[in-house]
């Protein structure tokens, strides 16, 4: 990064970034990730430079407060389910082995989304924003992994993707306030409810 200012000027396109600051980047998300998974969105900066291994100076540097880095990990998260889906599909030993991989996936993103709507509470537009990115980057991922399910006869074909969804979501509601309350393993009853037996 150029804190000098030189790489920009009168004329001059701002480049973007290089692959290791990307690199950079992504490993701060994932930290923050894996940290507001195991502690919420209020964990300390200091723990997630720890998992990051870097200084909690860098951390602000990328994302000067924390709903910006709340944001950005929505976004990263958002962005890491949404390849999941096709690499799961072409990977997987079949359609239905990847939607249950994927819909693991998409709890865990749910579980780091947990405390983002109390961070933007002031920012409604920009939250109403977030949510239409999401569903935009996700209910087509989704219905994808459906309807190869349903094209190989291995699931019932009736349920829409924003359905699942949305059913997989209040399924999760509250998962973090009771430790007596599994969410995953009802969502994996959920997703077993679709398979057909043959």
């Amino acid at each position: 990064m150029n804190d000098s200012g030189t790489g920009t000027g009168p004329g001059r396109a701002v480049r973007p970034k290089r692959a290791d600051a990307r690199r950079n980047e992504e490993t701060l998300l994932d930290a923050a990730a894996s940290v507001f998974v195991a502690s919420g969105v209020e964990a300390p900066v200091r723990d997630i430079a720890a998992r990051a291994g870097v200084g909690t100076a860098t951390i602000y540097r990328h994302f000067p407060t924390r709903a910006d880095l709340i944001i950005a990990v929505y976004r990263h998260q958002v962005e890491a389910c949404a390849d999941a889906g096709p690499a799961l599909l072409s990977t997987g030993p079949t359609p239905y082995a990847a939607l249950r991989q994927w819909i693991g996936l998409f709890v865990d993103f749910l579980v780091t989304k947990h405390g983002l709507a109390a961070v933007l509470q002031s920012d409604e537009a920009g939250f109403e924003a977030l949510h239409a990115y999401f569903l935009d980057r996700l209910v087509p991922v989704c219905g994808e992994l459906l309807e190869a399910a349903a094209a190989a006869d291995e699931i019932h074909a009736d349920i829409t993707a924003l359905e699942l969804m949305r059913g997989v979501g209040n399924l999760c509601i509250g998962a973090e306030d009771n430790p007596l309350y599994n969410a995953r393993r009802l969502v994996e009853i959920l997703i077993a409810g679709l398979h057909r037996r043959h």
